[in-house]
């Protein structure tokens, strides 16, 4: 997973016309922090009322790319334009996820992903999210190369580790992290 996320990364800092190892190197990757942190979602019994229940709440993730593995399709939802969208993909791939530190260090060019799991259907699900992260030490902020007269800094700079600890205290609010250091 962690070479599937170092290759991925480099395809993002090719598509903003930078050096393949523009992001690697910017995060310290050679000693990134990323955790794999599998979930349960039981299935909705057959008396259940509500079809549309609510596994996780709206939320988006720190660290750079979240890789996502699950063993049935269905569950995921995608927040766009207001709307939930199901992101259904098979159990046999990964579905990458854009995430708080991608959005920090581009200023906003790339967007971390609004999502959240319904419990829709009655079979259980188990996902298997891989977060892949920078280092704990290093400071993100928006690059130079994102900022200019006609885009200021959106975000205020902060290490990595103290945006994880802080993330403990702001899990209501689906952006509260983001907005904690939005200029």
């Amino acid at each position: 997973m962690r070479e599937m996320g170092m290759q991925l990364l480099r395809g993002i800092s090719k598509s903003l016309g930078l050096e393949e190892c523009y992001i690697e190197n910017k995060m310290k990757l050679e000693s990134g922090y990323s955790v794999f942190g599998p979930n349960y979602y039981p299935a909705l019994s057959q008396s259940s009322d509500d079809k549309n229940q609510i596994g996780q709440f709206p939320h988006r993730d720190p660290g750079l790319l979240v890789l996502l593995a699950q063993n049935v399709g269905g569950g995921l939802q995608i927040e766009h334009q207001k709307k939930w969208l199901n992101a259904d993909f098979p159990p046999s791939s990964i579905f990458v996820i854009v995430a708080d530190h991608i959005e920090i260090l581009t200023n906003g060019k790339y967007k971390s992903l609004l999502h959240r799991v319904a419990l829709n259907s009655e079979v259980e699900r188990m996902s298997l999210p891989f977060f892949f992260g920078p280092s704990l030490d290093v400071t993100v902020k928006p690059e130079p190369e994102f900022v200019d007269d006609h885009n200021p800094p959106s975000y205020r700079q902060m290490t990595y580790k103290a945006y994880l600890e802080s993330n403990d205290h702001h899990v209501i609010e689906a952006r509260a992290n983001l907005n904690q250091i939005r200029l």
